[in-house]
Formats: C-alpha cells, structure tokens, sequence
C-alpha cells in the first residue's frame, strides 16, 4: 500500500470537491469512484477498508456521508503509516487522521452544499418550467442506477470463488428483502452481525 505523500493532500481535496458536484442523491452514489481513485489508482487503502468504512457508517447511527469521514481516517492512518487493520498509537498519526477527516469531508461538503441551496433557491422559484420538471424526472433513473454501481462495487469485494459464496447470497437476500418488503434495515444489519459473529459467512 502506498502510503499518501503531502503535496497529494491537496489533489485528495480537489478530486472529492469534483465528486461532490457529480453527488446526486448523496454522496454515496460516487462511492465507486472513490473506491476507484483511493483503492485501485492510488492504493492510499485496500478493498477492505473501503468497504468496512461504508458498512460500518451505514450500521451507526447518524448520516450516510459519514462513511466520508471513515475514509478520510484510514487515509490519514495509512499515510502516518499505520497498518491496515491497527490503531493509531502516535500523536502524528491521530493528527494525519483528523487532517484526512478534514479535507475528505470539507471536499464532499462544501461544493454541494452551496451548489444545492444556490440551486434549490432557483428551482423553487421555477418549479412550473417544463425543464426543471424533466430535470426532477430524469434524475431519477440516474440515481437509481448509481445506487445500484455502488452496491455492485461493495458485493464484488466478495470474489467469486466458493468461500464466499454465503455472502454472495446474503447480499441477492438482502436486496429481494429491501427491494420487496417494508422489514427495517436494523433487523438485516443485526441478523448479518450474528452471521459474522457465528462465523457462517
């Protein structure tokens, strides 16, 4: 694993500024573009710690995008030097951390955040315009199928070969139960918890 050199901090910012504009319907959905350019272009953490840092955010309680600032963490970690998978023991490395929280979370936060309430204001004031409402209509099948990238990404970390089969079927269960039934995603988080913790999967 390549660990993050400092004049890299600032092309950290501005890649996750530019995803922060490309964000619709959350910052999850550029999640395999970041899984992109953090894992497989630059290697500053691997798989499984991207794919940790999204399951670990969706199970706490609190807004999706944390899952942001659990990157931003393991991407300071690696750059102190950290192993993956071990705690921070250094002052440098809770202080390289705390900087990637910052810059991963104020590159996600900031461009939407003020495209939004600029562009919110605007679509108010024009919702009758036969554009903004093919614009609210067409933006949701790209939502959807960016959702879809993004689970794709996370259940391929699985592999294909045998052993991992049992979550190959968990993931295809999970989404039959989502996609076709009201049950609350607690019940699904805690009944994959015990699986793990059982050690069947």
């Amino acid at each position: 694993m390549n660990a993050l050199p400092a004049v890299q901090w600032l092309d950290l910012f501005l890649h996750f500024a530019a995803l922060s504009l490309l964000a619709i319907g959350g910052a999850i959905t550029t999640a395999p573009d970041m899984q992109r350019y953090l894992v497989v272009e630059h290697g500053w953490i691997d798989n499984e710690q991207f794919t940790s840092s999204i399951a670990l955010s969706q199970a706490a309680p609190g807004p999706n995008i944390l899952f942001v600032a659990l990157l931003g963490w393991n991407i300071g970690l690696s750059a102190a030097g950290v192993p993956p998978g071990t705690a921070a023991t250094t002052w440098q490395a809770y202080a390289l951390a705390l900087g990637g929280v910052a810059v991963t979370m104020t590159g996600i936060m900031l461009p939407s955040t003020t495209l939004t309430f600029m562009a919110a204001r605007w679509g108010h004031r024009n919702r009758e315009l036969r554009a903004v409402r093919a614009f609210k209509q067409g933006m949701a099948p790209i939502v959807i199928a960016l959702l879809a990238a993004t689970g794709w990404i996370l259940a391929a970390n699985h592999k294909g070969d045998e052993h991992h089969l049992g979550l190959w079927a968990v993931s295809l269960v999970t989404c039959a139960l989502v996609w076709k039934t009201r049950l609350h995603m607690l019940w699904m988080l805690g009944a994959g918890a015990i699986a793990g913790w059982m050690g069947w999967i």
